[in-house]
């Protein structure tokens, strides 16, 4: 018998309505598309696999991911839109126009009071290389892999400020089973 799902109270059984559903991705507003571009493509290592244009609504949305070998992307802009909508993991940044302009404009990172959102996350395959990478980029950290409650975990900031959670799979094995 497959994995079913942990058993917690409110859990339901899928419907069979639902096959085939995924989420496919997780949008952040960001003010300047050029800086936050920049930061997910150098830091991260992210490639923009769509950019959708709504002049009408004056926003822009960008589809991000991190390619690996054997991705094999469209390269007419149709089909890589159904291609981009089909695939899991995504981020999209969405651009408001004008916000760039506005020299005290944020958005609200989730984690100031009132809390909401709180984080996206990436899974490196060296904690210690990634933490290294980040300082070489000047990446702002809000948590090394060292510090707080939660060893090896590190949290960064993105251009809009955004928290991201940063982890290695192999270090996540016992956490939360207290079992350290």
């Amino acid at each position: 018998m497959s994995f079913q799902g942990e058993q917690h109270p409110g859990v339901q059984a899928p419907a069979s309505e639902t096959r085939g559903f995924r989420l496919n991705h997780t949008m952040l507003r960001v003010k300047d598309p050029q800086t936050a571009l920049e930061f997910y493509s150098r830091v991260f290592g992210m490639q923009v696999l769509r950019k959708l244009d709504f002049e009408e609504m004056g926003f822009s949305l960008y589809f991000l991911a991190r390619l690996e070998e054997g991705d094999a992307v469209p390269e007419d802009a149709a089909q890589r839109s159904v291609w981009t909508f089909s695939q899991k993991g995504l981020l999209e940044l969405t651009h408001n126009w004008g916000t760039e302009d506005q020299a005290d404009f944020a958005y609200h990172d989730g984690n100031a009071e009132p809390q909401g959102f709180g984080h996206i996350c990436f899974s490196v395959p060296d904690l210690d290389a990634a933490q290294a990478w980040f300082d070489a980029n000047d990446v702002e950290f809000i948590k090394r892999a060292d510090q707080g409650k939660m060893p090896d975990v590190i949290f960064v900031k993105d251009a809009d400020g955004y928290w991201i959670e940063v982890v290695e799979a192999e270090r996540m094995a016992n956490k939360g089973d207290g079992m350290a």
